[in-house]
C-alpha cells in the first residue's frame, strides 16, 4: 500500500546469492524493505550501528556462539533492532539460548517464503517467534494456568519485557522507579506462572491476545 511504512531488515549472511534473492523477496512484500548485508559479524555490527534496522537476520553459519554474541552485540548498539537467527537445523536447548541471548525469532532456511514473512512480521509486532518442538514447549509452558488477570500498570510491563526491555529501561518508560518495576513483576510472575523474564517473554504471543480480555481488579503499589 502506498505511503505504508517498511520495515528495514538487514542480514549478516555469508552467501551472497542467498542474500540476492532474500532482496528480491523483501522487495515484492510491500511490508519489508532490505537495507544491507554483511559476510562477517563485525561488518555487520558496524553497519548495524549506523542503518538501526528493524531486523537483522542472523546466518547460524557464522556458529551458534558467535550468533550469540552478534546479538548481544546488536542489542548494544542498536536496542531497538530484533534479532532472528536463520539456521538449517537447531535443538531444543540451542533454541532456549538463543532466546537467553536476546535473539527473538528462529525460523529454518529451508521453509517457505510465507514462513519467512510470517516470522519477520511476529518478530516486529514485539512477539517471539519459533518453530517445532520450541513452540510445543511454549505451549506447554501456556497450558499450565489460566489466562492471567493484569492490572494495566502490568499489562504495559508485560507488553515491554516482551519486547526485550530491561527492567531500568522499563522504569524510564513508565516513569516509575526500577525498585517498583520489581514489585510489579513478583505480581506478574504469580500471576501468569512463570518463574522468570525468560518464561514470560516465551509466552508472549499468548499473554498479548489475553491482554485484551477484561481487567481485573487494580493492585495498587507503593511508587507506581
Amino acid at each position: 500500500m502506498q505511503g505504508m511504512k517498511l520495515h528495514r531488515v538487514y542480514a549478516c549472511e555469508s552467501q551472497p546469492v542467498v542474500v540476492e534473492g532474500l532482496k528480491k523477496v523483501l522487495g515484492a512484500s510491500g511490508e519489508f524493505e532490505f537495507c544491507g548485508a554483511a559476510a562477517n559479524t563485525a561488518e555487520g555490527v558496524a553497519e548495524v550501528r549506523l542503518l538501526k534496522p528493524d531486523l537483522v537476520l542472523i546466518d547460524q553459519a557464522f556458529g551458534l556462539r558467535s550468533a550469540f554474541q552478534l546479538a548481544a552485540e546488536i542489542r548494544e548498539v542498536s536496542p531497538a533492532t530484533h534479532a532472528i537467527l536463520w539456521t538449517h537445523e537447531i535443538g531444543e536447548m540451542e533454541s532456549l539460548r538463543a532466546l537467553q541471548a536476546g535473539i527473538r525469532g528462529i525460523v529454518r532456511r529451508n521453509q517457505p517464503v510465507s514462513t519467512l514473512l510470517e516470522c519477520l512480521r511476529s518478530v516486529i509486532s514485539g512477539a517471539i517467534w519459533m518453530e517445532s518442538s520450541l513452540s510445543r514447549l511454549a505451549t506447554g509452558y501456556a497450558s499450565r494456568r489460566s489466562a492471567p488477570r493484569f492490572t494495566p500498570r502490568e499489562r504495559e510491563i508485560v507488553e515491554l519485557v516482551c519486547r526485550g526491555f530491561k527492567n531500568r529501561q522499563i522504569a524510564e518508560a513508565l516513569s516509575i522507579t526500577p525498585g517498583t518495576v520489581k514489585v510489579h513483576l513478583m505480581h506478574i510472575f504469580e500471576k501468569a506462572g512463570v518463574r522468570d523474564r525468560f518464561e514470560l517473554a516465551l509466552q508472549g504471543a499468548r499473554l498479548t491476545k489475553d491482554l485484551e480480555q477484561p481487567l481485573g481488579e487494580p493492585e495498587p503499589v507503593e511508587g507506581s
